[in-house]
């Protein structure tokens, strides 16, 4: 299986590579392991859920106070805010007992299964 890579960009590591599984494995020592009803996985699904909202506040933002010109500068204020969705991700699979690679190995067959069948747009989780 080819391992999915991802650059953590950090100055003061100076940039290294790593694929999901480390990145998971890394990331999980960081977790408060807040609890929200007696569950973790709410934290998480509403974690994802805030941090893509900020994600998508950034692009609005982009539209409405930066005539949609994307600078390096706010590019990379878009890409932290990906990378806090990545954080909740990865802390929610591994609360599921699943490697964050592998969800993303799914995933990506999902999809080209859905492509090669003209099923890309639609509605349904089982297209």
């Amino acid at each position: 299986m080819e391992r999915a890579l991802i650059l953590i960009e950090d100055i003061s590591l100076g940039g290294f590579w790593a694929d999901f599984n480390e990145y998971q494995k890394e990331s999980k020592v960081t977790d408060t392991k807040v609890v929200i009803n007696d569950s973790r996985l709410a934290f998480y699904a509403l974690g994802i859920s805030d941090e893509a909202g900020e994600v998508a506040g950034k692009v609005k933002k982009l539209y409405r106070d930066k005539n949609a010109v994307l600078t390096e500068e706010y590019k990379k204020e878009i890409i932290k805010e990906i990378g806090d969705v990545l954080w909740y991700m990865s802390q929610m699979c591994t609360y599921l007992g699943v490697n964050l690679e592998e969800v993303a190995k799914n995933n990506l067959e999902k999809i080209k299964s859905r492509h090669a069948r003209g099923l890309v747009s639609g509605n349904g989780d089982n297209r």
